[in-house]
């Protein structure tokens, strides 16, 4: 399994999707260069903003949200610190290809995005 794959499969687990794309997941393989692009150019920006390291665990991905009010595509961030004990994540409530650098959450507020052990909390 490549690293890509890896975050992947964490990114799926996470959001409680089947990781092999059985079932009602919300994930798809299917991207077109833009969105594979703006994918990446997340990843860098959300690497640079909170000072990750290289072997840090970061995962962009564009997910449908079938929340009632929830936007239909949004941005989900997520990333591990502290040997992978930290998970942090957040949203933004724009599709990837609409994602400017300045909607990312500034970086005195990386402690605030973790998640808790055993928090589960589907709004965001």
């Amino acid at each position: 399994m490549n690293d890509q794959q890896d975050d992947d499969t964490k990114l799926a687990l996470w959001q409680g999707l089947d990781p092999m794309g059985h079932g009602g997941g919300g994930m798809s393989s299917r991207k077109n260069p833009q969105q594979r692009q703006a994918l990446r150019r997340i990843k860098e920006w959300t690497r640079e903003r909170f000072q990750l390291a290289e072997d840090e665990t970061v995962v962009v991905a564009e997910l449908a949200c079938t929340l009632p009010g929830c936007p239909p595509l949004e941005t989900v961030i997520a990333f591990w610190t502290g040997g992978g004990t930290n998970r942090h994540h957040t949203k933004i409530f724009k599709r990837a290809v609409d994602v400017v650098e300045d909607d990312l959450p500034p970086r005195w507020m990386k402690n605030a995005l973790i998640v808790p052990e055993g928090a589960n909390c589907d709004c965001c």
